[in-house]
């Protein structure tokens, strides 16, 4: 059966590419919403749609969490998203995770788990991702994406955040971050940070761009999620955590993701912004890089002093755009150090 449903998938591939191509050169663009109803949320997603619906499956599903940490659903502006919690529940000052694309809270687990040892650790779903509500013409901007931030703060109760940031969170975090300062009291970034002189990796680039994103994306399956993933990284990702990923990469979620990346214009010019800003006040910093990250390139790790003069920068030899995946311990021994030293002081 799994063998006829391949086949299947495959020929409707074969079909919404051939029309699709046949379209394309009439077809009526919008660099945020696309034209082939793929991302329409009152309908079904057309052709390329039942393509992705037909494929998706779960086969993971949610882990066990680590033993000190817990978990609850919390809404802001009408979106559910479950939030991972530990440490003392009600500290003012907070570490706070953002992850990014294609990702969730979950990607997080054991720096959680190590945090909420000495410190408040929480880490949520951005909307449009992992078991986050996902609806259609969401808040999937920039600076949509901050106010959903400043929002679960607020019910978090979190005055202060000690923020570590991945991939798409850090443009998300340093926006909240920009519009307020004084409530960043540090940050580690992880792969990620103000983009200056960066304009995208490949595949971003075909995301950012009408009919070529949503064929894309209509045309990912498992297989080849998983095969991308592990061409590109310097050694294989973990089973589990891919597939983890991929359990949560729905329409939904892909639809989610074009509209972020579609909200940029320019990654330089919005790092620009706001390093401007944050460069204004003095805070700890962390900067870890993998020298052999296919997406955001390692040189990336030395701009962030622009925003944070004062960053500790390390770039680890051998690993990709997840090191706290590729090398776990020795990226805990980097971030727990140093948010015992940032936290409370």
């Amino acid at each position: 059966m799994a063998g006829v449903q391949k086949l299947r998938v495959a020929i409707a591939i074969t079909g919404v590419l051939a029309a699709l191509t046949a379209a394309s050169a009439t077809a009526a663009t919008d660099p945020t919403h696309d034209s082939l109803v793929y991302c329409d949320g009152g309908l079904d997603g057309g052709a390329t749609g039942a393509v992705t619906d037909a494929e998706h499956t779960v086969i993971v599903g949610d882990q066990p969490l680590p033993a000190n940490v817990h978990r609850f659903r919390m809404t802001v502006d009408g979106i559910s998203t479950p939030v991972m919690e530990a440490g003392p529940p009600g500290a003012t000052e907070a570490v706070v995770f953002i992850h990014g694309n294609p990702g969730s809270s979950r990607d997080f687990d054991q720096l959680v788990s190590a945090t909420g040892q000495f410190a408040r650790a929480v880490a949520f779903d951005m909307p449009g991702f992992g078991h986050a509500d996902d609806p259609s013409g969401g808040p999937y901007t920039t600076e949509g994406a901050a106010h959903f931030i400043d929002g679960m703060l607020a019910q978090l109760g979190i005055q202060q955040a000690d923020m570590v940031l991945h991939d798409f969170g850090g443009p998300w975090g340093l926006q909240w971050a920009s519009e307020h300062p004084d409530r960043l009291k540090s940050v580690v970034l992880i792969d990620t940070g103000v983009l200056l002189n960066y304009v995208g990796h490949p595949l971003a680039l075909e995301w950012h761009t009408p009919i070529v994103g949503e064929l894309n994306m209509a045309t990912t399956t498992r297989q080849t999620f998983d095969a991308s993933l592990d061409a590109q990284n310097p050694k294989p990702l973990p089973w589990a955590f891919v597939n983890r990923m991929y359990d949560d990469f729905d329409r939904s979620t892909r639809c989610a993701a074009l509209h972020y990346y579609r909200d940029i214009s320019s990654p330089d010019a919005m790092g620009r912004a706001q390093a401007a800003v944050l460069s204004q006040r003095p805070r700890p910093a962390l900067v870890v890089w993998g020298q052999e990250d296919p997406y955001v390139p390692f040189y990336i790790a030395d701009e962030q002093k622009q925003a944070f003069p004062d960053a500790q920068v390390h770039v680890l030899p051998f690993a990709g755009h997840w090191p706290f995946v590729d090398y776990p311990d020795q990226v805990r021994d980097l971030v727990i150090p140093f948010l015992r030293g940032v936290v409370g002081g």
